[in-house]
């Protein structure tokens, strides 16, 4: 691992033939930037953008991807993480622990496994419970995408007779009738160019979400359990959007963390290069069958 500054923030560098990933030391724990080799980073950039709490310090957004634990609720989901981190060096990455959190007893890690064979990440996203009592949560894995491209996320095609197949989440701020969001049957296509929020979540039993981005499409891969129970009206899958980044968000089941237990949510990341653009359903699902399904 070589040191390196970005958007004022001390970072480890974690490379092979085809990416390189930028992880927060100074701060975090946070993965702040992912790029193809010779290319740009396909996270939002946000410096100096964040939520002001009464009583505490601002949480930083920084921009790319971040742990948190659901369901969220204002003060504690945002808890600042503005701290040094502690990053351990791997044979294939890192492990980077947060101190506990002192207001929630949590204490958050990322094991970052960088493939040595393709443009593949893993990441173990992991919560403990360092408090005395039990706590109801689910590890929450968001990752903030530049605007300007398009998402897909893929609805289940499942026959259930004369049952319904699939749920949507949608949240109070949510205009269902936003040109932005194409409404098709086999995926959802939110295109990053909003003037105001909206945020959807579903039960994903595909197992997976896209954002295109100036023909490079990030692939976000994570298990679902169809036996489980899910925060927000049994989402595993959301997507957040505003006029600043987009958001492509997984979530563990939900579990009760008993004193010095431990939850940990899997991601596996994937990038591709020279992809068209989703701009239509029919597109989305070409995409789907030659590079993810």
């Amino acid at each position: 691992m070589r040191s390196v500054k970005f958007l004022g923030v001390d970072c480890v560098a974690l490379e092979n033939p085809f990416l390189e990933l930028l992880v927060t030391q100074s701060v975090g724990p946070r993965v702040i930037s992912l790029r193809l080799a010779g290319g740009e980073n396909l996270f939002a950039e946000l410096p100096g953008e964040g939520v002001e709490l009464p009583g505490q310090e601002t949480f930083n957004f920084y921009g790319g991807h971040r742990l948190w634990h659901a369901p969220e609720n204002f003060p504690r989901t945002y808890f600042p993480d503005n701290q040094p981190v502690h990053i351990t060096e791997t044979a294939a990455g890192c492990v980077v622990r947060q101190d506990v959190e002192a207001e929630s007893g949590i204490e958050k890690q990322m094991e970052i496994v960088l493939s040595a064979e393709k443009p593949q990440v893993i990441i173990h996203h992991t919560l403990i419970n360092r408090g005395l009592w039990p706590v109801t949560c689910a590890p929450w894995a968001i990752t903030q995408l530049k605007t300007g491209g398009v998402a897909i996320l893929p609805q289940t095609q499942a026959d259930s007779g004369v049952l319904p197949n699939r749920s949507l989440a949608l949240w109070t701020y949510a205009d269902i009738q936003s040109p932005m969001v194409h409404w098709g049957n086999r995926f959802i296509l939110v295109e990053a160019q909003m003037t105001s929020s909206f945020k959807v979540g579903f039960p994903n039993p595909a197992g997976w979400m896209a954002y295109w981005h100036q023909d490079t499409l990030f692939v976000k891969r994570a298990k679902f359990d169809e036996h489980a129970a899910y925060f927000d009206y049994g989402s595993s899958s959301e997507c957040y959007c505003n006029e600043q980044f987009l958001e492509l968000e997984t979530l563990a089941p939900i579990g009760s963390l008993e004193p010095d237990q431990a939850a940990t949510h899997t991601e596996i990341w994937e990038v591709y290069p020279d992809v068209e653009n989703p701009a239509d359903e029919a597109a989305a699902a070409k995409i789907a069958e030659q590079l993810i399904s």
